[in-house]
């Protein structure tokens, strides 16, 4: 019992660093997200064709492949020649990786809302950017729940890629531990912290689901 207590110490630790790379990747993914779904869908053809020229690149390429690029590739390219640390390298893969999986999903949520609620919200003198407020996006959120739950579940397992930069998240510092001591209990205890995190975030998804279901009856 006291060689398991003296674990929780370092694998808290790893399990902050996750904690901070999921909330932050996260709090901006998700408004980038949309504003990359509103660009998709726009009548400008150049824009839409950009944007999704750049969910394609961010969803056919792996995220340890992008996260690498950018560590290690971006320094060398023309006129961007930027280095950045460790954390701030993963914090800008992660985002643009996942800003384009919700775009898809935002995407699949607007396209969804029926065409006469356009019209309608234009018949009472609606502007574009009032009718996406107050009529469509309301609605676009009750039908995304579920794919963004299961999106941000995996962003929390994927957190585990960072290992590739050397930084000590909570699969990392376990390894470490295991490497060590010849003995996996570390990564069973990683298994807990990471399905604590996902029991929260899910249990979350649910109570948000039940708010926005009320509104059906």
């Amino acid at each position: 019992m006291d060689y398991v207590l003296s674990l929780l110490g370092p694998l808290a630790q790893g399990a902050a660093v996750t904690l901070k790379l999921f909330a932050i990747t996260l709090a901006l993914a998700v408004p980038l997200g949309l504003v990359l779904a509103l660009a998709r869908v726009s009548h400008w053809k150049a824009l839409s064709a950009a944007v999704n020229g750049y969910i394609w690149l961010m969803r056919g390429t792996p995220l340890m492949l992008q996260m690498l690029f950018i560590y290690f590739a971006l320094p060398f390219v023309p006129v961007i020649g930027i280095r950045l640390p460790d954390f701030p390298a993963a914090i800008v893969a992660f985002v643009l990786n996942y800003a384009a999986y919700f775009a898809e999903i935002f995407r699949a949520g607007i396209q969804s809302i029926d065409r006469g609620q356009y019209e309608g919200a234009r018949v009472l003198g609606m502007t574009y950017a009032q009718t996406m407020r107050r009529i469509v996006l309301p609605q676009v959120i009750k039908r995304i729940l579920p794919p963004i739950s299961n999106e941000t579940i995996n962003l929390v397992k994927d957190t585990s890629l960072i290992y590739i930069l050397a930084m000590n998240d909570l699969l990392r510092v376990a390894r470490t531990i295991v490497q060590r001591e010849f003995d996996m209990t570390p990564f069973l205890i990683a298994a807990i912290f990471y399905l604590a995190m996902t029991f929260v975030l899910t249990w979350g998804f649910k109570k948000l689901e039940a708010y926005y279901g009320k509104y059906d009856n």
